[in-house]
């Protein structure tokens, strides 16, 4: 593993231990020319998803993506991020038990959005706006009695 500090093509690994994750090794390195540490992750590597998009373009799974709808839905709620990750981490876990080669969009949006509603309702109705482009203020208020209506019941 080449040194991010720099750029020495060799460096010793201090300590392995699982991740918090659970799907992947969490390395401590040090290197053996500047003396700084580092920590790597090592992920099993899977088949390449690929994801239909809405005008059925296709394009590789990006976990980042996922990451940064989450996180915007999220932005200036009371979610730690620890929580964020654990949301994405189920979410990605899901889309993969599917073992499926091809997803569509729509399938990761909406395991996205069961995750967030979970989460939190705001993050939920703040991704489901964008996600299932709400044309008017009435389809989102439709949105919100369906929340409000599921916490009288």
């Amino acid at each position: 593993m080449k040194c991010p500090y720099c750029n020495h093509p060799d460096t010793r690994v201090i300590d392995s231990r699982p991740a918090d994750d659970g799907n992947s090794i969490r390395r401590r390195r040090s290197c053996d020319v500047c003396g700084k540490r580092f920590t790597t992750y090592e992920k099993v590597e899977t088949i390449p998803l690929i994801i239909i998009k809405k005008d059925n373009n296709r394009e590789q799974y990006n976990r980042g993506k996922i990451e940064t709808g989450i996180l915007r839905a999220c932005y200036k709620r009371p979610v730690s991020a620890a929580e964020i990750q654990k949301c994405i981490d189920r979410v990605e876990t899901k889309i993969f038990s599917l073992e499926e080669k091809e997803i569509p969009s729509s399938t990761i949006g909406e395991i996205v959005m069961d995750e967030l509603k979970k989460l939190d309702e705001v993050a939920y109705v703040r991704f489901a706006s964008v996600y299932r482009e709400f044309k008017d203020v009435n389809t989102f208020m439709d949105e919100i009695k369906k929340i409000l209506d599921r916490g009288n019941a």
